[in-house]
């Protein structure tokens, strides 16, 4: 039986995956987790074809768990912010349109 070798950037994705959970309460997180899924969709085909001649897949497969859960924490984060935006902007036309009259 030959030798596993390291499915390509399985490293690189667990690490996207734990950076995009720690700073999802930037909006870095939500651009991390983003890279770290679509980084890690090649490896996971390869490795699903061929199991075998692969090792490294529990830490790619950590990473792109951590990576949708920091997607979806950024995700939240921005609509959180949006939501902030509107009605900070609703309420200072409300108050500017109230101030003219």
């Amino acid at each position: 039986m030959p030798d596993k070798q390291m499915l390509p950037n399985a490293t690189t994705v667990l690490v996207l995956g734990i950076c995009s959970i720690v700073f999802s309460c930037f909006f870095v997180g939500l651009v991390l987790g983003i890279i770290g899924l679509v980084i890690a969709s090649k490896p996971r085909k390869m490795y699903k074809e061929t199991p075998d001649l692969y090792d490294g897949y529990s830490s790619l497969n950590a990473g792109y768990i951590m990576s949708i859960i920091g997607t979806a924490l950024g995700g939240l984060y921005t609509i959180y912010w949006i939501i902030w935006v509107v009605i900070l902007g609703t309420a200072s036309a409300s108050l500017w349109h109230f101030n003219n009259y």
